[in-house]
């Protein structure tokens, strides 16, 4: 229901964290993962056009 981004850029390394409720983790993440994956690679894919290094991580609210 609630997702929340927090963006921490480094020189070339930019860190997403997608931070979201506990009974969300299933829906963003998809079965075996495939979900996650192809949101990494969209943005792995968009990174080239800029000369910078994405890194996506998703975890629940509490293990920040």
């Amino acid at each position: 229901d609630e997702i929340d981004y927090i963006v921490a850029e480094d020189g070339n390394l930019v860190s997403i964290t997608v931070v979201l409720d506990e009974s969300d983790m299933g829906k963003v993440i998809g079965r075996q993962g495939k979900l996650a994956k192809a949101l990494r690679t969209i943005v792995r894919l968009a990174s080239a056009k800029e000369n910078k290094k994405y890194n996506v991580e998703i975890k629940a609210k509490g293990e920040i």
